[in-house]
């Protein structure tokens, strides 16, 4: 039997904070009753996903998670940032809601992805479909790239933000003269990141001027633009 699909039920404190944060991101409502029991689903394209209402919800507490296989990671992050610019004035980098950058996984072979921590603390997780990317990805080989790849796996996917900030304070402190000068931004831009999400601003201010001053050749700014790019974003949240 083919053409079965799979719709995620994920818990949340309030059906109406889901209905309008989906709204932002492109979504449309497609179901939503209040009684027997509280339930809303909303749809983009071919991405369905309902949820159901739990009185005194702790979002914090939730375990809600779902996988979202996409050919075009970075398009549909660039549409889900557009309408919180249009929403909020900011990417939502912290708190609850917030969206992470795609980056590659190395818990994931290597495939890029991103996630979206909606107001019910539910993780969709968004990774680039194997299927459109046969081929592997490199391993990092760089020093700091390998410990950018550590941090991710800890914050973006774990959850675990404070071990990824000792893997990266510990890469920072060590530097050494064949560091890539780019992977060097990316790991500063990214600390600045996680102190964003620690809402600690002092050190997220002093990590995103550290990648400013970094010397770079031309063939590097490029390697890096993606990073400063996201830098822009955090200097909008600060």
């Amino acid at each position: 039997m083919a053409n079965e699909r799979t719709v995620p039920l994920l818990p949340c404190a309030s059906i109406d904070d889901i209905e309008t944060f989906y709204g932002v991101l492109g979504f449309r409502t497609t179901y939503k009753q209040r009684k027997p029991n509280a339930c809303v689903g909303v749809q983009r394209e071919d991405l369905h996903l309902q949820f159901f209402e739990i009185p005194g919800f702790d979002p914090e507490q939730s375990y809600g998670s779902c996988l979202v296989l996409t050919a075009d990671i970075e398009g549909l992050h660039r549409a889900f940032a557009a309408g919180m610019r249009a929403a909020y004035g900011k990417v939502l980098v912290s708190g609850t809601p917030r969206m992470t950058r795609p980056r590659a996984r190395k818990n994931a072979d290597g495939l890029g992805g991103f996630s979206v921590i909606d107001p019910g603390g539910n993780w969709i997780r968004v990774f680039r479909d194997a299927a459109t990317a046969p081929m592997p990805v490199a391993t990092p080989a760089g020093r700091l790239a390998k410990a950018l790849a550590n941090a991710v796996v800890q914050a973006d996917s774990r959850g675990s933000v404070g071990q990824a900030v000792r893997i990266l304070d510990s890469a920072l402190a060590r530097p050494q003269a064949d560091d890539d000068p780019a992977e060097q931004v990316e790991v500063l831009v990214y600390r600045a990141e996680l102190a964003v999400v620690l809402r600690d601003p002092k050190t997220a201010a002093e990590m995103l001027a550290r990648a400013r001053s970094v010397t770079l050749t031309e063939d590097e700014s490029e390697r890096a633009a993606p990073a400063f790019d996201n830098a822009a974003d955090l200097a909008a949240a600060l």
